[in-house]
């Protein structure tokens, strides 16, 4: 049964507006019905007539003719719907959080979605695979880092980190180390193409040696740039030539040099008489990390040599010196960030913090 029709009276300005919604192209059809509902009831339309000009139901006409005579334009608008209520609260979120924090099931390296949903019992898989993603959280990826247990930890790094937040005035800072016994590997290689097309590079697991060679690196911290060299071995007559090398590049400077706790590194007194204006600096210990060049080192690991070949010896040194000269055509100095560490700490060990 229809409500009895509500009589509808038009302000002007209210008029204009649904008159110039019912005008525009981009106006929604729900909308567009609701105005020209309205603007007939104005004219004294009746509900049945109204509905089926506009092509709907007469109870449709009779909600919008309440609606708007009790509320105006706003009455209008759809009211705001309560929605299906969630399953999962931020109470499961937290219970989730604090099930991570602890170790996962005897005899498994890491928490995985079947044994998070398993080890809640009311919490489905699948929501695991929306939550984590949410709050930055990867069960896969794993990344590592390296503690220091030297007592005078934080003057060493302090002393370090100053030289690299604010070097010496007119002084150079050259971050040294080397990467020892880079193998020259040929491996044959290629592409394999799998069964859904998917083409991969690819390499066979069978390789033959050709030599190694020990690269010798030095990194100016204000530029970015390499100076290298190769070498058959690593002991201390090599290290003082390559430093030689290094202090010929740069004559008459004073040179700060960051170098990590490698035996050949020390007791060097004698080199540094001679060379007075060459200071070394060293980093804590098991905290090379802070030695800039070790980043460089992994980056040309990852584009120089990994998944590379190599026939010979000097072909390897080759492209290493190819590298080198590439990239100091673009180097930039680093910049380091900060990340917080969250662990699980020794028993009886406690980490001294920078």
């Amino acid at each position: 049964m229809i409500p009895e029709a509500r009589e509808v009276h038009l302000s002007r300005k209210d008029r204009k507006v649904l008159e110039a919604c019912c005008r525009s192209p981009v106006t929604l059809q729900r909308d567009l019905k609701r105005a020209r509902i309205v603007l007939l009831a104005a004219d004294g339309r009746s509900t049945r007539s109204i509905a089926k000009e506009v092509g709907v139901q007469p109870r449709i006409v009779s909600l919008w003719r309440h609606r708007y005579a009790d509320h105006g334009l706003e009455g209008l608008q759809d009211k705001p719907r309560p929605g299906k209520q969630p399953i999962y609260t931020k109470t499961t979120d937290k219970r989730i959080l604090k099930l991570l924090d602890k170790p996962p099931p005897q005899g498994f390296a890491r928490w995985t979605g079947p044994l998070l949903a398993e080890a809640l019992g009311d919490v489905d898989v699948q929501y695991f695979w929306r939550f984590l993603p949410s709050h930055k959280i990867d069960l896969v990826a794993r990344k590592s880092w390296c503690e220091s247990n030297d007592p005078n930890f934080t003057a060493k790094a302090a002393d370090v980190v100053g030289l690299y937040v604010a070097p010496p005035a007119k002084a150079i800072v050259l971050c040294v180390d080397e990467k020892p016994s880079i193998q020259a590997l040929e491996r044959a290689q290629g592409y394999l193409k799998l069964p859904n097309g998917r083409a991969l590079t690819g390499q066979s697991h069978d390789y033959k040696r050709h030599g190694t060679t020990t690269l010798f690196a030095a990194l100016e911290v204000a530029t970015g740039k390499i100076i290298a060299t190769h070498s058959k071995r690593r002991r201390r007559v090599e290290f003082l030539n390559f430093m030689n090398s290094v202090t010929a590049a740069f004559p008459n400077r004073k040179l700060h040099v960051i170098l990590d706790n490698l035996n050949t590194h020390k007791k060097n007194e004698d080199w540094l008489k001679a060379h007075p204006n060459v200071q070394f600096h060293f980093t804590p210990t098991s905290a090379s990390w802070l030695n800039q060049v070790e980043v460089w080192f992994s980056i040309l690991q990852g584009q120089s040599l990994s998944g590379t070949s190599f026939t010979s010896l000097k072909q390897l040194q080759e492209h290493i010196d190819a590298y080198v000269n590439a990239y100091n055509d673009r180097a930039e100095p680093f910049v380091w960030t900060k990340k917080k560490v969250r662990q699980r700490r020794f028993k009886g060990r406690r980490i001294t913090q920078l």
